[in-house]
């Protein structure tokens, strides 16, 4: 389970004046010792500052709103509770006095169905309802538990949060994100063209290099830096290498010491790289293998300078704390609902069963295999895996993405690069929205079942148009 480090959702505990105060005293008790159990601070009223430590009138808003102000650096989302029906005014208005733009998790306790006597009774799940309906007058993006009440020591809840606190990873993660262009985008890849006056509205920025900085960089940087010494050490523990020339090693560490300095100095988040057919000529390398280590270490690098298909690959990472890697919808398969997806061989290590690096299959036909060592080769692991594609729509002036989930078969197809085989429901309609909608042909993925979360966070907080492929 993911846990935000030094970080803490806000508390509002909702309360109406005529219920017994027994329900809030337990229900507050209940929630903040779960919150706190999965490793999480909590940010909230405390008894001596408002009735119960609850959200009830107007006053008990403004306090609410003030302390969240005061603790706006660490808290990443907030979260609405309610043991009984609650005060609706005051818990919309705590929100937006708090200035916060963060998630918001709507929760409500359950009542028993034996005990709905005045001296029991919460009618919690009829205030959820007055609470959201306030909170959409306001302007105020919430989400929902699974189930409409839940005992908030119950798994169901358990597993809400923790979905919730992964879709607060990648909405506030996604806040000023700075994407690298490393190289010039291939001539023959119109498909992977973007706007970045789009992304830069939407607060993301693309910072570019030419990749003749990289090479000079690289042409002062000595064989005898420790730095190269130390990369080559990863790229074996990551890989089979025997089959790769000592002198292709030296330049694949050499190139990835100097472009993880780039990385560095301009705070980059993830990149996309022009990986041929520069590189192999000036270079006599792939930089496939580099971009693996970049992936593995949660720094997400794309093929073919698709700058939105490193971004999709990040927005997966953020919600599994897991690395993603970026495909190709490559071939047909047996049955009508597995594809073969393919690509030359940049996978972060742990997505392969086994890998060995070696010359890239296809490009070594044009630049000479003796150019293109640093390809990574191997099957995928067999595993559920969510899938995303985010793209600019020029055309609408918006941002748009796909999300869906399936799993990685067991067989080893019989082709070469880094390759697996994938069964998607629905695969047949999946590829109809996809051509007609003008999607790419590249897709990311990452072995989590993380969709939903995906959804939610891009969807009704980040404003993407967002197609869930079920």
């Amino acid at each position: 389970m993911w846990t935000m480090s030094k970080t803490a959702f806000g508390l509002i505990i909702g309360n109406r004046e005529f219920f017994p105060d027994k329900l809030v005293e337990e229900g507050r008790e209940k929630i903040i010792g779960t919150i706190e159990q999965m490793g999480y601070e909590v940010v909230t009223l405390k008894p001596n500052e408002t009735k119960l430590g609850a959200v009830e009138t107007w006053k008990d808003a403004v306090k609410c709103g003030k302390l969240f102000q005061e603790n706006s650096e660490k808290i990443q989302g907030i979260i609405v509770s309610l043991p009984n029906f609650g005060d609706e005014k005051a818990v919309a208005k705590a929100i937006r006095d708090s200035q916060l733009n963060v998630p918001v998790l709507i929760h409500a306790f359950p009542d028993n169905p034996e005990k709905l006597d005045l001296a029991n009774r919460r009618d919690s799940f009829c205030g959820k309802i007055s609470v959201c309906n306030n909170l959409r007058q306001f302007g105020i993006k919430f989400s929902l538990t699974r189930y409409h009440t839940e005992d908030p020591e119950s798994e169901e809840f358990r597993q809400d949060l923790e979905r919730f606190a992964h879709v607060c990873r990648v909405v506030n993660k996604m806040k000023n994100v700075k994407v690298g262009a490393v190289g010039a985008r291939p001539s023959a890849f119109n498909t992977v063209r973007f706007s970045e006056k789009l992304l830069e509205r939407w607060g993301v920025s693309v910072e570019t290099v030419d990749l003749s900085e990289i090479f000079s960089k690289m042409n002062q940087t000595l064989d005898q830096d420790p730095r190269v010494e130390e990369k080559i050490n990863d790229l074996k523990r990551s890989f089979r290498t025997s089959a790769v020339p000592d002198k292709s090693l030296k330049q694949m560490a050499k190139f990835g010491v100097v472009l993880e300095e780039w990385i560095e100095e301009n705070d980059i988040q993830a990149t996309a790289i022009q990986c041929w057919t520069s590189i192999e000529r000036n270079l006599r390398i792939t930089p496939c293998a580099i971009m693996s280590l970049l992936s593995e270490k949660l720094q997400p690098s794309a093929c073919e300078v698709d700058i939105m298909g490193a971004l999709s690959m990040y927005v997966l990472q953020l919600a599994s704390d897991k690395p993603s890697a970026l495909v190709d919808w490559n071939n047909n398969y047996r049955e009508k609902d597995e594809v073969l997806l393919f690509h030359c061989g940049n996978f972060p290590a742990s997505l392969y069963e086994e890998a060995e690096i070696r010359y890239a299959d296809v490009i070594g036909t044009t630049v000479g295999h003796e150019n293109a060592y640093g390809s990574c080769a191997g099957k995928i692991k067999s595993s559920p895996f969510t899938f995303l594609r985010m793209t600019t729509d020029e055309m609408c002036g918006k941002i748009r993405a796909y999300v869906g989930e399936g799993k990685i078969e067991e067989e080893d197809p019989k082709t070469f690069g880094s390759r697996g085989v994938a069964k998607i429901e629905r695969l047949q309609n999946l590829m109809q929205y996809i051509c007609k909608s003008g999607f790419e042909h590249h897709v990311a993925i990452n072995l989590s079942k993380v969709a939903e979360i995906v959804k939610e966070a891009l969807e009704n907080y980040l404003g993407v148009e967002v197609h869930y492929h079920e």
